[in-house]
């Protein structure tokens, strides 16, 4: 963890990753992709990913389950009838 002058606290992609039971690589896809917001503290030649824990929280915000839809009726059809000719 990094931490500021201020006392945040900054995640690096392996402590997310072991927070939420993935590999880091999917993290940086995560960052990648944009669905987890994250600061560049390195240099020009490699990144060094930092995420906050506001990010954190939006990121498990947007991924919260919702219930599912009622379910619709379908309509009851009607026997048909056939005629013999």
């Amino acid at each position: 963890m990094l931490r500021t002058k201020k006392t945040s606290l900054y995640y690096s992609p392996p402590e997310v990753a072991r927070r939420y039971g993935v590999a880091a690589d999917k993290v940086r896809q995560w960052i990648t992709r944009g669905e987890l917001t994250a600061v560049n503290v390195g240099d020009a030649t490699r990144p060094r990913w930092r995420v906050s824990p506001e990010a954190l929280a939006d990121f498990e915000a947007a991924r919260a389950a919702t219930p599912p839809p009622p379910p619709r009726r379908r309509r009851r059809s009607l026997p048909q009838v056939r005629q013999w000719v």
